[in-house]
Formats: C-alpha cells, structure tokens, sequence
C-alpha cells in the first residue's frame, strides 16, 4: 500500500457517488458553536468583536480598521518580485472578469410590451481573506477584480490579525488590497468578521468609527466561516460554502507520473482535510504516482500536513476500467478542481458537465489557476459543483426585469391574466387588470 488509499470501481456498474473519498465535514454542529459568538457581535459590536478577537487570535486591538499608512507602508515595502506576480495575477484576471460582464437586455414580447432585464451590481460588498495555516494576497485578487468588473461601489476586505505583524493582517495582503485601491481593511478574522460584515459594528473603543454593514460577503474560510456565513444567509447574500479545497485528476497511460504527483501534493499542502484524488485505468500509473508521491513527500516543506491530507479517508486512488467510467466518477465527485491529463485531453474535458473548473493538458496544473491563469480559483467545493459556479462577475450582479406595457398590450392579454388568476383563486389578481377596462367583459 502507497500513501493513498485505493478505490477498486473495475468492473463494477454502481453509482460511484457513494463510494468516492470525500471529506467530512459537519458545518450544522459549527453553526452551533459559533452561534453565541454571533449573537455577541450583533448585540455588542465592537467589545464583542475584541473579546473573540483575543480569544480566537492572541490578539488584542483597540481599533479593528487598518489605518490607511499601514496599507500604503505594506505596498512601498514589497518585495519587487512578488509585486511583478501579483501585478501580473491581476491583469490577467481583469482581462478574463471584464469580458464577462452582462450587458442589458431589451426583449419586444409584442408591439407595445418590452421586458428589459438590467444587471445591477451589488452596492456594498464584504471580501473575506484567510489568513491560517497560509496567507492569501491571491485571494484578494479573486475577490476584489471581479467585484470591481462589475461595478461593485464598495468594497470591504476583512482578514484575521497577525501576532508576529503587531496585530495587522498579514503585510502581503494588506499589499494586494493597496495595488488594487481597497481602503477599507479590518484585522478581524473567523465568525466575528462574518458577523461585523453582516450586522455592522463599531470598531475602537471610543465608537467613534464603524464598519456600515454589506449586502454580501464573499471569500473562503476555514469551518467557522463557513458556518457563519450559513447562520447569516438571508441576512447578506453569501457567494457559497467553501469546504477543505480539493483536486481531481482524470488520467491514462500517457501522463507524466510526476506531474500527476505534483499536482495532487499542491492540493494536500493547503490543510490535513485537502483532498487529493487520481481516477485512471491504469494500474501502472497509479502505481508510479505512489512512487513518486513518497519521493516528492520526502522533500516538501509541508510534508506532515500532506502527508495527513494524502492518507486522509478525503483522498485515494480511484482505479476504473476505462475513460469513459473515469468521466463518469469525476462527474459524479464533482470536483473543485478537476485536471485532465489523458491522450486527446481536450475533448474528454469538453464532455465534464460537473466541475468549479477544468484543468486541461500536461501544463495546465491547478496551481496555474490559482494564481495566474486569469480564471477565478474560489470555486465550489464539496460536489458543490454539480449546482453552483466559482466567484465571477455574475456572483456581484443582480438581473431586474423592467415591464413596459401599454394600453393596447395589456388589453390584449388581459384576458389570460384573468383566467389564470381566477384557476389560482385569486380574484383580485384579475380584478386588478380587468379594472382597466371597464367596457370589456371576461366572463
């Protein structure tokens, strides 16, 4: 045995969803727990904010917004080779979000009646930065560009304080939000930052200043974001609940058993409940990959993590009889992040109806996408992509029907408007159009 578990699904004709590793993760006993930390928030603000804040993060902070010097002081100090990527991250990201924003949309049902659909941009959006086990710069690039291309008016970033960085967030974070011209910064982190975005709250002592409450917050966290962000939907729009992050990869014979590996280890080296899975025909490359992944495991820097990650029950090899039942399990487990690395990889990509985002060919790994492919690397996590998208422009748009109808296209279907009101037993729904033209009679 290697250090993924092995899944046998040769031979077998049974649904794979309930066969495939997959972590396990229980947000509604979170939800619970952070609860009363919530409630605190909403009841107390800023006192309530501090206290979780000391308690959660070592820290103690007697104001919660970034001052603006130490944003501009993070960017004049950073390393010119990391502003180089970062720079790079966002342009490419802008030149993917721009193209998609929505444009208006003006349909004639019948001369004199229009139904124009106008896609308005949320106006106060909250963007959530984790700052963990790693620390994301990447992630205020994934959030803030496509909240920008849609027109968002304000933008807040919220993300934990670092001890070792006087109780700031991380510098490289404070950087990125300065390079993309984000002002409004809290070093607060977990379910408290998801409350103080949800309800609002002052933040120092004095209350002389106030975080106004967002419309929406989006962004990954660990498990107690994830729970907040559930107990507040309804409260603010959530973009989604972000899981442990996770990597598929469809391979056959012709993969480069060391890309493959690489690949999987890039995954598992996030958090121990990472979830890296293969799903091939050949028994071969499985058994090359474990080569390789206890070779490369050796010299990572992360290795214990990863390791955990690897040998987790969330990870394994899932050996299937061809292609064609490859396609069928990694529709069913409906990855985050799916790679193809098979002969003819694009056209086995194009036949993926489930996935946040494909990966397609021998150099277009995961890592590609999480930093500079141009595409968008907060994606649904946990067979989440079975129904939703990753964060893009559309996640900050609202579409508004606008009816125009005059009198002669109202009087012209008025008479089915009342029939069906009156199949649904609702009268005045009728009445309400029939009262416009009292010379008519629809009955």
């Amino acid at each position: 045995m290697g250090v993924l578990n092995r899944i046998d699904l040769r031979g077998s004709a049974r649904d794979p969803r309930g066969l495939l590793p997959r972590a396990q993760l229980d947000v509604s006993v979170a939800v619970e727990q952070i609860r009363p930390i919530v409630e605190a928030v909403r009841a107390h603000g800023f006192g309530a904010i501090r206290e979780a804040t000391h308690r959660f993060d070592g820290v103690t902070l007697d104001q919660l917004r970034v001052p603006a010097e130490a944003i501009a002081a993070a960017e004049r100090a950073l390393d010119p080779a990391v502003r180089a990527a970062l720079t790079e991250s966002i342009a490419r990201a802008r030149r993917v979000h721009d193209d998609q924003r929505r444009t208006e949309t003006v349909t004639e049902v019948v001369p004199g009646g229009t139904v124009t659909e106008r896609w308005v941009p949320v106006e106060r959006v909250g963007l959530y930065v984790p700052g963990g086990l790693a620390m994301y710069p990447s992630t205020v690039v994934m959030n803030v560009v496509p909240a920008q291309a849609a027109g968002v008016r304000s933008l807040v970033v919220a993300s934990p304080p670092q001890r070792e960085n006087g109780g700031l967030p991380d510098d490289r974070v404070l950087a990125a939000c300065a390079l993309l011209g984000v002002e409004e910064v809290y070093a607060v982190g977990g379910a408290q930052a998801v409350a103080m975005l949800a309800y609002g709250a002052t933040t120092d002592a004095s209350g002389d200043t106030r975080c106004v409450p967002v419309d929406m917050i989006t962004g990954p966290g660990n498990v107690w974001v994830t729970a907040a962000k559930r107990l507040l939907r309804g409260v603010v729009g959530i973009d989604a609940e972000a899981g442990p992050t996770e990597i598929a990869v469809l391979a056959d014979e012709t993969a480069d058993p060391a890309h493959v590996a690489a690949d999987l280890i890039s995954q598992a080296e996030h958090d121990p409940l990472a979830a890296s899975v293969l799903v091939t025909p050949s028994l071969e490359l499985a058994d090359a990959v474990e080569r390789e992944l206890t070779r490369q495991i050796a010299s990572a820097k992360h290795s214990p993590r990863i390791t955990e990650a690897l040998s987790g029950a969330q990870s394994g090899v899932v050996l299937v009889d061809d292609l064609e039942a490859g396609l069928r399990v990694v529709d069913a487990y409906a990855a985050e992040h799916l790679e193809i690395q098979t002969r003819d990889a694009r056209q086995w990509a194009l036949r993926v109806r489930n996935a946040g985002a494909i990966f397609v060919g021998p150099y277009a790994p995961v890592s590609l996408g999480d930093y500079c492919a141009g595409s968008n690397h907060v994606l649904p996590t946990g067979g989440c992509a079975r129904h939703s998208s990753g964060l893009s422009v559309q996640s900050f748009l609202r579409g508004i029907h606008i009816i125009e109808y005059d009198e002669a296209a109202l009087r012209d279907v008025a008479r089915h408007v009342v029939t069906l009101a009156e199949v649904e037993d609702l009268p005045a729904h009728g009445q309400a159009v029939a009262v416009r033209f009292p010379d008519e009679r629809y009955r």
